[in-house]
């Protein structure tokens, strides 16, 4: 283990993964302060940048995006109530209030401190529980690798919101038809490629990912009729004071400590991510909050900024638990990087830790370094960083369309890429007005590739008998957890209407009886 830290720290101290982490955080921060352009549009910018740096600077480029973007959202949900990202929505529960009370200053510094609070607790834990969980690499085979997607998949539609469970598995399973798409890799033979040579490599996932996040959040604001709306700017000289006091720090000390490691937790956990982490913390630490500081909670509270600041940004560390060590994206945004190290030609999972320590090793530390990057250089830069939120929609439509379409191009110099991007993004724009989630097919288009090959490896092994399934003990288990895992969401909302209808029932005489007083 202490030979991986120093074989990382060698590897992410080197000058150009510094430089490449002072990038990430900066651009991350600028585009998770755009109001609808999250992560993981953030990250699926980088993916053409990427491809011309070795995997350890690439990775390295994109995880700094990655919680950059998560630092920046809090910016705009507290000076504008516009969330740059879905995981500081909860930000502006008690962030933009407290700019309304002409305490944005302490509003953006508690976020900052918070954040890399989050941040650098979750790195520290990452350090040491990723190791723990890749010691089990000798013990994986191809069964087991196949349950673990099974598990992913199943999980992402677990962790889908209410009501939205068989949407997210239907797209789940979309996302493993396109993974079909392209040559058999066991057999050789063309599949659904229906006579297009273009198609015999199967699609492009930085195709996917552009078609499906950049381009259709642009496509969907100019339909929503949002690039016309004017910005509000905020009044630098309102943001008054960015001090915090020493009763304010012990106020949300220990909240700060609680969110971290519970967000950390809940970042773990395949699919779950840094939104869920967030609602979470709040909700926890209302619940902890006295009934006089419940009170506050919505109009200003200082507990209600740290909670979900800290809890989001652990996660996002936490996230990268399931993808560098078991191969399973966390989040959404580590399902693109998942793409970017196959790419690579590097394959995530418990080998990682052993094949590619410089990879695994140098993300982990230099996680630490690009919280610190954030909070020294972001931190008196708040109050002009903000100005980025006046540039006209106008202007950063367009840009984002170029730069979208450029980059698929680049990668294979082929238009049938844009064009298939285009019908793609008519797809997705559809499917997005019916309110299906796009995060559950891309990481069943991810996964699909993985999955198949060890199924096919497994089934060899078997003699084509599906009893590898429950032959292992930790592959039984690992069906099992995914069985579980499926089936609490429908559990859960069946209760929910029983009770329903138990308290229904129980008013009815009641209801009946005040109406024959009356």
């Amino acid at each position: 283990m202490l030979d991986g830290i120093f074989t990382g720290l060698s590897t992410a101290v080197m000058p150009f993964n510094l430089m490449m982490v002072v990038v990430g955080c900066f651009a991350g921060t600028f585009i998770g302060m755009l109001p609808g352009l999250g992560p993981i549009s953030a990250v699926a910018l980088m993916i053409p940048i990427t491809y011309g740096l070795d995997p350890s600077s690439g990775i390295i480029l994109m995880a700094g995006v990655y919680y950059g973007a998560v630092f920046g959202g809090s910016t705009s949900s507290i000076l504008i109530n516009a969330p740059g990202c879905a995981s500081t929505v909860v930000t502006s529960f008690d962030g933009y209030p407290m700019a309304q009370q002409k305490q944005a200053g302490k509003a953006l510094a508690l976020a900052a401190y918070s954040s890399f609070t989050g941040g650098t607790i979750g790195a520290i834990i990452l350090l040491f529980a990723a190791p723990a969980l890749a010691s089990v690499s000798l013990s994986f085979q191809s069964s087991d690798y196949f349950a673990l997607m099974i598990l992913g998949l199943t999980a992402v539609a677990a962790f889908s919101g209410k009501g939205q469970v068989i949407k997210a598995l239907i797209m789940t399973v979309f996302g493993l038809m396109i993974a079909t798409v392209g040559t058999d890799t066991t057999s050789g033979t063309p599949r659904f490629t229906f006579g297009n040579i273009d198609l015999i490599d199967g699609i492009s996932f930085l195709l996917l990912a552009m078609a499906t996040f950049a381009l259709t959040e642009v496509v969907m604001t100019v339909l929503k009729g949002q690039h016309k709306e004017e910005d509000e700017q905020m009044d630098m000289a309102s943001l008054g004071s960015m001090k915090l006091s020493r009763d304010e720090v012990k106020h949300v000390a220990p909240t700060v400590g609680r969110s971290s490691v519970f967000g950390f937790l809940v970042g773990v956990l395949p699919g779950a991510g840094a939104t869920i982490a967030s609602f979470l913390a709040y909700g926890l630490e209302r619940n902890l909050a006295s009934a006089k500081e419940k009170l506050k909670f919505g109009k200003g509270a200082l507990r209600g900024l740290a909670a979900p600041e800290s809890a989001n940004n652990a996660a996002s560390t936490g996230s990268f638990v399931p993808l560098l060590t078991l191969g399973i994206p966390g989040s959404g945004t580590t399902a693109i990087m998942l793409g970017a190290l196959i790419a690579y030609g590097i394959q995530p999972g418990p080998r990682l830790f052993i094949d590619n320590p410089d990879v695994f090793w140098s993300v982990i530390i230099s996680m630490y370094f690009g919280n610190l990057v954030l909070l020294i250089l972001n931190l008196p830069l708040i109050p002009y960083i903000s100005r980025l939120l006046v540039i006209p929609r106008p202007i950063l439509i367009p840009l984002i369309l170029f730069f979208s379409i450029t980059g698929v191009y680049l990668v294979s110099f082929n238009t049938f890429d844009i064009q298939m991007m285009v019908i793609i993004t008519v797809i997705a724009i559809l499917l997005k007005l019916l309110e299906f989630p796009m995060a559950p097919m891309l990481l069943g288009f991810i996964l699909g590739g993985i999955m198949e090959n060890n199924l096919a490896r497994a089934l060899v092994i078997s003699d084509g008998s599906l009893e590898f399934l429950w032959q292992r003990p930790l592959t039984l288990g690992i069906v099992v957890t995914a069985i579980v895992v499926l089936c609490i969401p429908p559990l859960l909302e069946l209760l929910a209407r029983k009770r329903g209808k138990n308290t229904a029932d129980e008013r009815g005489p009641e209801v009946a009886v005040s109406e024959g007083e009356g």
